[in-house]
C-alpha cells in the first residue's frame, strides 16, 4: 500500500474542494483550500521525495473559460515531474496523447467512457487503440444510491448505471493499468473513509487501484490498510497539511504502510 499524493486544479488554481458541491453552473465548488503556490510547487515536492504515481485532476470541464488555466497549471507540474504523475479531466481518445507527450505517466478517464449512463466499449477501445492500456486509468468514482455505490461523471455530477462492484473491476482491468475511485459522498468533507467501498476495492485480486475520499485520521488509512489487505493505495487532499489539514505530509512519505 502506497501513498499517492495529488494536485486538484479548478478556475486555475491549486484547491481541494468538497467534491459533491463542484457545479458547471458559473464553475461553482464550495472551496476547503486554495493554495498560493502553483502546481509546479507541490510536483517538485513530491518529485523529490520520489512519490509517483500522483493524480492531477482538472476540475473544470473542457470548454470552459477556466480549462485553459487549468491546462498551463497542470503543464507546470508535469514539466517538473515529467513522467511521474497521472492527469485526468476532459481526457479522449483525441487528446490523450497530447497529455502523455505533456509529460503525464497515465490520463485519467470517466466521462469519456460512460456515457449516457453506461459503458461506450467503442469509445474505450478507441482510447485503447490511441494510448495504449498500459497509459490508461480508469475513474470509477462512485455514489452510494440506496446501497449500492453508482459510477457517476462530469465532474461527480451525473449519476450511471453501472454499480461499482468486484465483477465490474474485473472486466475493466482488461482495458485498463489501474483504477482511481473517489467515494463522492465524503470526498473533501475529512469524515472518515467510506468503509463499504474500501471493501470492494480489498476484494479485487491483482488490480491496482488507488482510493480518495473522506481521509481524515490516521486510523483511516490503518483501515484502508486492513480492509483493503495492504493492495488498495490511498490519496489524501483537504485532511493533509500541505492544504490545510492535520496530516502531515512527511509522515505519509515516510511510514511504511
Amino acid at each position: 500500500m502506497r501513498f499517492r499524493p495529488c494536485i486538484d486544479i479548478h478556475n486555475g488554481h491549486v484547491k481541494q474542494i468538497v467534491g459533491s458541491s463542484l457545479s458547471d453552473n458559473d464553475s461553482r465548488a464550495e472551496d476547503n483550500f486554495i493554495s498560493e503556490y502553483d502546481a509546479g510547487y507541490y510536483a517538485n515536492m513530491y518529485k523529490h521525495d520520489g512519490l509517483y504515481g500522483g493524480h492531477i485532476i482538472l476540475l473544470n470541464p473542457s470548454g470552459s473559460e477556466y480549462y485553459d488555466s487549468d491546462i498551463k497549471q497542470a503543464k507546470k507540474a508535469l514539466e517538473v515531474f515529467r513522467g511521474g504523475m497521472q492527469l485526468g479531466g476532459g481526457v479522449n481518445s483525441d487528446n490523450a496523447a497530447d497529455f502523455l507527450d505533456m509529460g503525464a505517466s497515465h490520463v485519467i478517464v470517466t466521462s469519456y467512457v460512460f456515457r449516457e449512463g453506461i459503458i461506450d466499449y467503442k469509445r474505450l477501445e478507441r482510447l485503447v487503440s490511441a494510448v495504449g492500456r498500459e497509459h490508461i486509468v480508469l475513474d470509477l468514482s462512485c455514489k452510494n444510491v440506496n446501497g449500492d455505490y453508482y459510477i457517476v461523471t462530469d465532474r461527480w455530477q451525473k449519476i450511471t448505471n453501472e454499480v461499482l462492484n468486484k465483477k465490474l473491476i474485473k472486466a475493466l482491468s482488461e482495458c485498463c493499468d489501474e483504477f482511481l475511485v473517489h467515494a463522492v459522498d465524503v470526498e473533501g468533507k475529512a469524515l472518515g473513509v467510506e468503509k463499504a467501498v474500501v471493501e470492494i476495492l480489498g476484494s479485487c485480486e491483482d488490480i491496482k487501484i488507488t482510493y480518495a475520499g473522506g481521509i481524515h485520521s490516521i486510523e483511516d488509512i490503518k483501515f484502508i490498510r486492513e480492509h483493503g489487505r495492504g493492495k488498495v493505495d490511498f490519496t489524501i487532499g483537504s485532511a493533509l497539511d500541505l492544504f490545510g489539514g492535520s496530516i502531515p505530509y512527511k509522515l505519509c512519505t515516510l511510514q511504511q504502510w
